[in-house]
């Protein structure tokens, strides 16, 4: 990460963002439940402890900028879009989609080419029509930027907490399937969740809303806490509107909701938001993405493509 230039803008979002957090965890604390349980847990394991060995892992890291042109404009824009997308991709088209297709592979295609969409074709059309680069946002930095290690480092340790934490293997073994099977479900399982959930996620908030924020401004530390908070709080209206007691983080009550996204999930936009400011590298993060998210969800897979 460069030399901070905008020193007040940095502890402006840092401060914001820990009394944003710590008031949203108070909140689901007074509400009662274990959500907030959860969300320290998560701060202290990603926001903290995993965000300080990416750190580490990337010293030495040389990164490029990317150049932000009219950084205003563009973060308006970008914002502007977000503010559309929360509600009327995450919310009400999501939930469209699927009751109008049901349950399958085709609906799985369905809302991964919605995705697709909605977190890339769209965002970058819109950078286009603004005059900005779009090939520096997809830059591998398989070289000089620490890549291997901090992967497979990281990569080992998600797995392992999964392993532990989760009942994701539980939920795999269930399933009872062969062997033979597995062996080719694990790697394309992997494949689909880095595209849908990581190279979506990441791409949008990441790679085009975290560096228009930097050079708006003028500081690295802004662009990750402050891309990370919105991150969070864009899950909120999925979470709202398609409701439900089995989707976790849901709630009838919308500050919950909001709460539990900036509680639970802003501390991992922290994790991805400080490894790609490090290393510029949109392919590391995507991964390290779909390692959180593969697990959990390759009995879903199993069930949907078996």
């Amino acid at each position: 990460m460069s030399a901070v230039s905008n020193r007040s803008a940095a502890i402006a979002a840092v401060l914001g963002f820990a009394a944003i957090w710590a008031g949203s965890v108070y909140y689901l604390y007074a509400k009662g439940g274990e959500d907030w349980i959860t969300a320290l847990f998560v701060m202290g394991i990603f926001g903290i402890a995993m965000s300080g060995l990416a750190w580490a892992l990337t010293i030495g890291a040389k990164a490029p900028p990317i150049e932000v042109k009219r950084p205003a404009l563009e973060s308006g824009a970008i914002v502007i879009y977000l503010a559309l997308y929360a509600v009327l991709f995450t919310g009400f088209g999501m939930s469209a989609a699927r009751e109008a297709v049901p349950e399958g592979l085709t609906q799985e295609l369905l809302v991964m080419g919605l995705k697709l969409v909605a977190h890339i074709v769209l965002p970058a059309l819109i950078l286009v029509m603004l005059g900005a680069k779009l090939a520096p946002l997809f830059q591998a930095g398989l070289s000089g930027r620490k890549f291997w290690r901090t992967l497979i480092v990281l990569g080992l340790i998600i797995l392992g907490l999964l392993c532990v934490i989760s009942p994701s293997l539980q939920n795999i073994a269930e399933t009872n399937t062969a062997f033979a099977t597995l062996a080719w479900v694990a790697p394309v399982s992997f494949i689909w969740i880095a595209i849908e959930a990581g190279l979506n996620e990441e791409f949008l908030f990441r790679a085009v809303l975290q560096t228009r924020l930097q050079a708006l401004f003028r500081s690295p530390w802004a662009g990750v806490f402050v891309s990370a908070l919105v991150f969070a709080v864009a899950h909120a209206p999925g979470l709202y509107l398609r409701g439900g007691a089995d989707i976790h983080g849901s709630s009838a009550d919308l500050i919950q909701v909001i709460a539990y996204t900036f509680a639970v999930l802003a501390p991992m936009g922290l994790l991805f938001g400080l490894i790609y400011a490090r290393t510029k590298s949109l392919l590391l993060v995507v991964l390290l993405h779909g390692l959180v998210d593969v697990l959990p969800n390759m009995n879903e897979f199993i069930s949907i493509w078996t």
